[in-house]
């Protein structure tokens, strides 16, 4: 795989360099040096199969990128514009001279991940393990008590309700049909978006009897423009534009003749696979999106595996799929693992499975790793608030995949970096106190 030549090819021996200019004892600067970043080199080498064209970008700076996004909860524009503006992470990404001007265009992330793909994403999520064991953040050996749990993933749509989809519908294919030159019979331009505000009024004052007859009106609208639409497929030439308006025709058809409840209900046009979950919260009865399962080490809560689930499967199905994924990232297969009942039924008999609320025959030992399983619930609430998990920007299922594993990545960071500065704070106090012997302050610094 070609790359562009970086700033340290070029003989510029008067600027200063990066590593002049920065704190080595900074946690980013730390960090670098635990990730092994040849290994992107390797293994995302099969991804660019031609030696053709224009050189790729350094596998080193996409990786770096896509983990300072994630633990600093950045879009793909923003941590382009930080970059510029922070040594720390142009050094993280590889360079040696300061830079000025952007590496990369913001969307070049976006091709680069969906030339990657899972696959790519998870030898991120490999290397944020190795840094944390070789940090000292986990263990050799905590990968093989692992806590398991899912949690919902939203996607970013707007609250789905019937009205705004006939409406969004509608206007969709009114501006296929514009596209293609047909002229419809009537657009409903002017009617339908003032009965789809009408609509919310009638929801808000409780007039439900006139919200559900104004509802039907505008469904009507919406199926009178279909088949305006489809009857002038006809005159419409063969090509992509044909393809999208009949793709688009098979699609409001569903969404006009699917029942109020059913498994692959539409509830975005943009999305046709997200899934409605109800996970029992009082706070939000429904969530919209895709079940992730979340694989964390026992004791330090550090994310060993992460893989999105959709059709919004039983927790209990979802389990070996998990402990395979967290053998193939770490190459150990966990030898327990603690579970909430919601996975009862589970089948799994090669890793010893500990269900919340059974105590019946266990050591204090293993009744003290099952009041450890809830420290998993905090931890994804960290994913969900200091991280991106909340809601998932990127299209489609390979989406949710790709997004839930880089979420993963970001909080391993985000625990290794907390890791590294509670180190160095503790090398500070003890270099600072007087009674500790100057020998032994220049073997705590040397080591530091």
């Amino acid at each position: 795989m070609k790359h562009r030549p970086r700033a340290e090819e070029r003989d510029d021996l008067l600027r200063p360099r990066l590593i002049d200019m920065i704190d080595g004892r900074h946690e980013l600067v730390k960090l670098a040096g635990l990730i092994d970043w040849e290994v992107f080199e390797r293994e995302w080498a099969g991804f660019f199969p031609s030696h053709k064209g224009r050189p790729a970008t350094p596998p080193r700076l996409v990786a770096g990128l896509l983990y300072l996004q994630h633990a600093y909860r950045l879009s793909d524009e923003a941590v382009v514009a930080r970059w510029v503006e922070n040594p720390y992470y142009q050094h993280l990404t590889g360079e040696t001279f300061f830079q000025h001007r952007p590496p990369i265009d913001p969307s070049s992330l976006t091709r680069w991940r969906g030339r990657i793909g899972e696959e790519g994403v998870e030898w991120l999520l490999t290397q944020t393990i190795r840094a944390g064991q070789k940090s000292g953040a986990i263990g050799e050996d905590s990968v093989k008590r692992v806590a398991v749990d899912t949690t919902v993933m939203e996607k970013n749509i707007a609250y789905p309700t019937d009205a705004r989809l006939y409406e969004r519908a509608r206007d969709q294919l009114v501006a296929l049909a514009q596209e293609a030159g047909v002229d419809l019979r009537q657009s409903y331009a002017r009617l339908a978006p003032r009965l789809a505000l009408q609509l919310g009024r009638y929801a808000h004052a409780r007039q439900f009897k006139r919200m559900r007859t104004a509802l039907k009106r505008l469904k009507g609208y919406t199926g009178r423009v279909m088949r305006d639409l489809r009857r002038h497929l006809q005159d419409i030439p063969e090509g992509g534009l044909r393809d999208r308006i009949i793709a688009r025709l098979a699609l409001v058809s569903h969404l006009l003749h699917q029942p109020p409840k059913g498994a692959d209900k539409i509830y975005a046009l943009h999305e046709p696979e997200v899934d409605c979950i109800s996970k029992g919260k009082a706070r939000v009865r429904y969530e919209f999106g895709c079940k992730v399962s979340v694989t964390t080490t026992l004791d330090e809560g550090l994310v060993v595996g992460m893989r999105s689930f959709p059709g919004n499967p039983y927790d209990g199905h979802t389990l070996r799929q998990a402990l395979e994924q967290v053998a193939i990232l770490t190459d150990q297969r966990p030898d327990l693992a603690v579970i909430d009942r919601g996975y009862r039924g589970h089948g799994i008999e090669a890793t010893r499975v500990l269900i919340s609320g059974t105590r019946r025959g266990l050591t204090p030992k293993l009744i003290a790793d099952l009041r450890r399983r809830s420290a998993i619930e905090a931890e994804i609430g960290h994913m969900k608030t200091d991280g991106r998990l909340s809601r998932c920007p990127l299209k489609g299922t390979i989406g949710d995949a790709l997004f839930a594993v880089l979420c993963a990545c970001g909080h391993n960071i985000r625990k290794i970096l907390a890791h590294l500065r509670a180190w160095l704070a503790w090398i500070v106090a003890v270099i600072s106190t007087p009674e500790i012997p100057q020998n032994r302050c220049h073997l705590i610094a040397k080591a530091a």
